[in-house]
């Protein structure tokens, strides 16, 4: 068991107990609606894992090492702000996609924008939040962030070198 898995595990326990002692089957109610909740993103998983998959094993190293591997500099750093932008999905589905490009060469500076750029500045995200909070908002949030996944990357290649 690793640490997400245990942190996540205390808090799923003390739940459980509270609402068991309620005693008005509130413990079953929430077991219910975390299976239904796991059946509905079931799918998407078992398609982004395949899709992992394949990436670990179709898509050229070398290419990739070239694209945003630890010698690509301000390019490869570039590349990864863009495909963070673009990348859709939640973290159960970008992370595992992240971490197999890692894995697979791209360098330290660009994991880290690509990381920072997807977190940060998803233009998916962009959209629900220009629509829910507003225009003006969006674009100063976005004005002010822009810079940021490059300067991460930059720092992390600095003070880390380029690869781990």
């Amino acid at each position: 068991m690793n640490l997400a898995t245990f942190t996540l595990l205390i808090p799923a326990v003390i739940l459980f107990a509270y609402a068991r002692r309620r005693g008005d089957g509130s413990h079953r109610r929430g077991l219910a609606r975390g299976g239904r909740t796991l059946l509905s993103v079931l799918p998407l998983l078992l398609l982004a894992f395949t899709t992992i998959g394949y990436v670990s094993i179709l898509l050229p190293q070398e290419g990739l090492q070239n694209w945003m591997g630890p010698d690509s500099g301000w390019r490869g750093l570039l590349r990864a702000q863009g495909m963070g932008m673009l990348m859709p999905g939640g973290p159960y589905v970008v992370l595992p996609l992240i971490s197999t490009l890692y894995q697979l060469g791209t360098g330290l500076g660009a994991t880290i924008t690509l990381v920072t750029s997807w977190s940060s500045l998803s233009l998916l995200n962009a959209l629900w939040e220009a629509r829910f909070i507003g225009w003006r908002f969006t674009v100063i949030r976005w004005t002010l962030l822009l810079p940021f996944p490059l300067l991460v990357g930059l720092l992390a290649e600095a003070w880390f070198g380029t690869t781990s």
